[in-house]
């Protein structure tokens, strides 16, 4: 077992070595943990030396230092790359990020909620503080005159916890018959329109994105501040690590639609996402695992998804691999989000996501954040596991019983 990994991901050396023997003992012992440790051992080496440092002889301070350093640098290149000059003016460089991410030549169908049937929800149970921000006194008018999106992300912003639970419990009423396939929709919220609710709600999540699963979309709010060095490369990232979560839920939801109790798995999932899809050798594993591994690359796709899933539909790419393509810089990050290393006692991430995190919020070393590299982390190795026949065939057959189990009538 390895204990670097435990480590990174912050589990206890105990319950990391328990896991990984079930799932050693279920591939044939392949030592995929040491494998992976030494990939990333590898990784780290050879990033710092780019980074002109030498890997023997500096502190964990001075590797975030010079992360940090090179971040803001990408930053500006991201920033020329979309015709700004100010990386710092967040009025001018929102509309533009908006504008990049449109234009990318990627997949962005989603299976989501007609609107037709989101407007009848609405018409049942009309969002009163939503209606009071906008102006109408009748529900009606407001379904008339603005965007079913914008609504429904305006409900997420303004109306109560308890107001939104509710509201997402009636979609155990739902059939697969109320979803369409369409493209995801990324909507930039006007400040002005939206008021100091959208600011609070940015300010109380820590990031200006949000996005609704059964709807596909993801929306950026405005932001408190009209200055914020680093807001290009914390958020174009963000924004596409969304893309791909709301086409993950959306290939969650359209595999389950011939599953008894459709509307028990939406409810469900839009409320607690429970982790618990499949199993493999005893360790629970999220659909996003599954949705990695199938959509990326040239893995091939089992028949069992079709007819209703398809290829497209399977698509998946790190946020890193598709900004390269656009400033190839930043290919520096390119396949690092599961890498991070231990210095000083602290786990120091490569993850693209937490350094711009981190550096757009000036975050000083022992405070800095190392979330997405966990998660990835762990991703990671669920992920070289699926490639041994044993735990794939385990995996898929829950799949393919997922997938063809009936409706109940």
């Amino acid at each position: 077992m390895s204990k670097s990994l435990s480590q990174l991901v912050g589990v206890s050396d105990q319950l990391f070595a328990l896991m990984v023997q079930q799932l050693e003992s279920a591939s044939g012992n392949p030592s995929v943990d040491i494998r992976l440790a030494t990939e990333v051992s590898s990784k780290v080496y050879t990033r710092m030396r780019a980074l002109g440092l030498d890997p023997d002889d500096t502190t964990g301070e001075e590797l975030y230092s010079a992360l940090l350093g090179l971040i803001g640098l990408h930053d500006r290149f991201l920033v020329k790359r979309m015709g700004g000059s100010n990386p710092s003016d967040v009025a001018d460089l929102l509309p533009r990020i908006k504008k990049l991410i449109d234009t990318i030549n990627i997949p962005k169908t989603v299976w989501g909620l007609k609107h037709s049937v989101a407007k009848s929800l609405l018409k049942a149970t009309p969002p009163k503080n939503v209606m009071k921000q906008l102006g109408y006194r009748s529900i009606d008018s407001m379904l008339k005159r603005e965007s079913i999106d914008e609504i429904m992300v305006g409900i997420r912003i303004l109306e109560t916890g308890k107001w939104q639970r509710a509201f997402i419990e009636k979609y155990i009423r739902l059939e697969p018959s109320d979803f369409e396939n369409r493209q995801a929709n990324l909507l930039l919220l006007d400040g002005k329109k939206w008021g100091g609710k959208s600011l609070t709600y940015a300010r109380s999540h820590n990031q200006n994105i949000t996005h609704l699963k059964e709807m596909g979309v993801v929306a950026i709010l405005p932001l408190p501040v009209n200055d914020l060095t680093g807001i290009s490369i914390a958020l174009i990232p963000r924004i596409l690590y969304y893309l791909n979560e709301i086409r993950t839920y959306s290939t969650y939801f359209k595999h389950h639609q011939v599953r008894a109790g459709f509307g028990h798995t939406l409810v469900r999932t839009i409320i607690d996402d429970p982790a618990r899809h499949v199993q493999m050798a005893g360790q629970h594993v999220h659909w996003r695992v599954l949705h990695q591994y199938y959509g990326s690359h040239n893995t091939d796709h089992p028949e069992f998804f079709e007819p209703h899933l398809q290829p497209e539909d399977l698509f998946w790419r790190k946020a890193e691999e598709i900004l390269f393509k656009i400033e190839p810089a930043l290919h520096f990050w390119h396949d690092m989000d599961y890498v991070g290393v231990l210095e000083d006692g602290r786990q120091i991430s490569f993850n693209l996501m937490d350094m711009a995190a981190n550096y757009i919020n000036k975050t000083p070393y022992g405070d800095h954040f190392n979330g997405h590299m966990k998660d990835s982390l762990w991703n990671e190795l669920f992920m070289r596991y699926l490639r041994y026949s044993g735990l794939r065939s385990q995996v898929n057959l829950q799949i393919e019983h997922q997938s063809s189990e009936p409706i109940m009538l």
